[in-house]
């Protein structure tokens, strides 16, 4: 990946997921929203700037972030509602490029959240493979 948007539902789930990431020497920055705004800032210019690879947040990151190098979104909570999710998923294979949305889905209420948004906007979103193609999130999409 080139540079990866964890999405959780809570700020404490943000901190605790991040708290394990950096236990295992992953180069993770947090946003969420019990920060000040100041510095919120800094953790965005440090990912934009790609002093790191991978941002744990909120929806907070969810709406108006453009960060040119993110190709893949991870929902580790699946989001409350359809539109959330395609916020979330929307911050990866901007400018041109492709990106890969995972979204783990554990209980009903999230499976609903999930049919919910493929009755929508009429898509299919599978399960995972067992193997992922790397060309479906790396690249430019003039090469598709």
């Amino acid at each position: 990946f080139c540079q990866v948007i964890i999405f959780v539902n809570s700020i404490s789930r943000c901190q605790a997921l991040t708290s394990l990431l950096l236990e295992q020497n992953f180069p993770v920055l947090t946003i969420h929203r019990a920060m000040e705004q100041t510095e919120r800032l800094s953790r965005y210019q440090q990912f934009k700037d790609f002093q790191k690879r991978i941002l744990v947040a909120t929806n907070l990151f969810g709406r108006g972030m453009d960060i040119e190098r993110v190709n893949i979104i991870i929902n580790y909570d699946t989001p409350e509602e359809s539109d959330t999710y395609l916020h979330r998923v929307g911050r990866a294979g901007r400018f041109g490029t492709k990106g890969l949305a995972i979204t783990f889905v554990s209980n009903r209420s999230d499976a609903e959240v999930m049919n919910s948004v493929q009755e929508r906007f009429e898509v299919g979103i599978e399960k995972m493979p067992t193997q992922v193609d790397v060309s479906s999130y790396i690249g430019t999409s003039e090469n598709a």
